[in-house]
């Protein structure tokens, strides 16, 4: 199976993907999808899209930019740097993420998608006063 298609329409989809059109999640997600990041795991497309109507509603922005992809018979490896605005971290300052994520296709459809990345950069350390002591380590660790 040539994934070229199948990856680059998941690009496609997630580089437009608002709260206004998460229906698109079901033309790149199989029904049963599984869904797991560092703090999620997330089973059927149905609790996939609820999982992103919440991320949508909770956020001022949330844009995804790829940076590269591969991708191996059903496997496909995607590097994105993700940049959101949520109003209670970071004084509603744009937060950016690196992260990658790891696809399993079956039948042109995302069957497995992993998410991988720094929690502590995403969430933790623009979190008021919790943020402070995470920084107040980081230097100190380094």
């Amino acid at each position: 199976m040539d994934n070229v298609l199948p990856v680059d329409k998941f690009v496609d989809i997630y580089q437009k993907l608002d709260n206004s059109n998460l229906e698109l999640l079901s033309e790149i997600y199989s029904d049963d999808i599984q869904f797991i990041d560092p703090m999620h795991e997330i089973n059927g497309i149905e609790k996939l899209r609820e999982y992103f109507a919440n991320l949508y509603s909770n956020v001022k922005h949330c844009q995804f930019d790829i940076t590269d992809s591969f991708s191996v018979n059903d496997t496909a490896f995607i590097y994105w740097t993700m940049h959101y605005a949520h109003p209670k971290l970071s004084s509603g300052k744009t937060i950016s993420v690196q992260g990658h994520s790891k696809l399993i296709f079956k039948d042109d459809r995302i069957l497995k998608h992993r998410d991988y990345f720094n929690v502590g950069e995403l969430l933790y350390k623009h979190i008021p006063l919790l943020g402070s002591v995470i920084n107040y380590i980081n230097k100190r660790a380094g």
